[in-house]
């Protein structure tokens, strides 16, 4: 969510960190690959400790779910939200947002009238500024 990127076209705005898919997706609606837990599990037991049974974003002390993502922040008199574990974020996280569907669907800030106007150059614009975050990592 908070990559900026390269801006192809002037299609699709940079990112800038509303913090609105963070907030829509938390409470149990993140998943990530079983080798990112164990990835936490054997090097990022502070992010491994919110793992219960396979999901995410459990309270350690108390077992329960967690509302909103422990790592999201808000930056103090600003609407500007930041991720404190962006480079081992979930993988939920480095692939969103994938479709211009899915950014309408979520009032995602980045789109433009014009991406709605070009859906199909929007798309290709969407996928270059997501290219880095969208890689695969092997953990």
């Amino acid at each position: 969510m908070f990559k900026t990127g390269y801006r192809a076209n002037n299609n699709v705005k940079e990112c800038n960190q509303c913090g609105k898919c963070c907030i829509k997706y938390s409470n149990g609606r993140l998943t990530t690959a079983a080798s990112q837990i164990d990835y936490w599990y054997d090097h990022k037991p502070e992010i491994y400790k919110y793992v219960k049974d396979g999901n995410i974003w459990f309270d350690p002390e108390t077992g329960k779910q967690i509302e909103l993502c422990p790592w999201l922040r808000k930056e103090p008199n600003q609407n500007k939200y930041t991720c404190e574990i962006y480079f081992d974020r979930p993988d939920d996280c480095k692939f969103y947002p994938s479709t211009l569907d899915e950014m309408v669907a979520d009032d995602c800030e980045m789109i433009e009238e014009k991406d709605l106007a070009n859906p199909k150059q929007g798309q290709k614009s969407l996928d270059i500024i997501m290219k880095d975050s969208r890689q695969e990592f092997e953990y």
